[in-house]
């Protein structure tokens, strides 16, 4: 597991940056301390492949050339944690707002890919779904392409 191997975190992190943003055909945005520091405290539950996950989601999300880090805290297995409270109305997320999220998320895949939808290095791979069911969401959705 990771969490034996926290010496080897930077170097991994370092690695998974600069291959994502290679196949995603950008500049590598850089680690900074903040972030490594994140990485490093993090309980890592899992393997490697989870780490690689984390820093390609962050590439994927990047903006500017610094590489922010927002990671999930690890599931506690305390029996005494309490448990969540209900959801409230204003919580759950409407149709509207997945639709508005769906046409974010598209836009920002659009955006790095330089509207680039089919291919290897096309938005549908990048999201995950076929490139007739991203170009038919994409008219859905009146999403503009670059």
């Amino acid at each position: 597991p990771l969490r034996e191997r926290r010496e080897d975190i930077p170097k991994l992190a370092v690695h998974f940056i600069a291959q994502s943003a290679k196949r995603m055909n950008r500049r590598a945005p850089r680690l900074t301390q903040a972030a490594l520091s994140q990485l490093a405290t993090h309980t890592w539950p899992g393997n490697v492949r989870e780490l690689q996950n984390v820093v390609e989601r962050a590439v994927i999300l990047s903006q500017g050339r610094t590489l922010d880090i927002h990671l999930q805290p690890a599931p506690s297995r305390d029996s005494t944690t309490p448990s969540p409270s209900p959801l409230t109305a204003s919580q759950v997320a409407t149709r509207q707002d997945w639709r508005r999220q769906e046409q974010e998320n598209i836009a920002q895949a659009l955006q790095i890919t330089k509207g680039k939808i089919f291919g290897p290095e096309g938005a549908a791979v990048l999201l995950g779904m076929k490139p007739t069911t991203l170009a038919s969401r994409i008219k859905a959705l009146g999403i503009k392409r670059r």
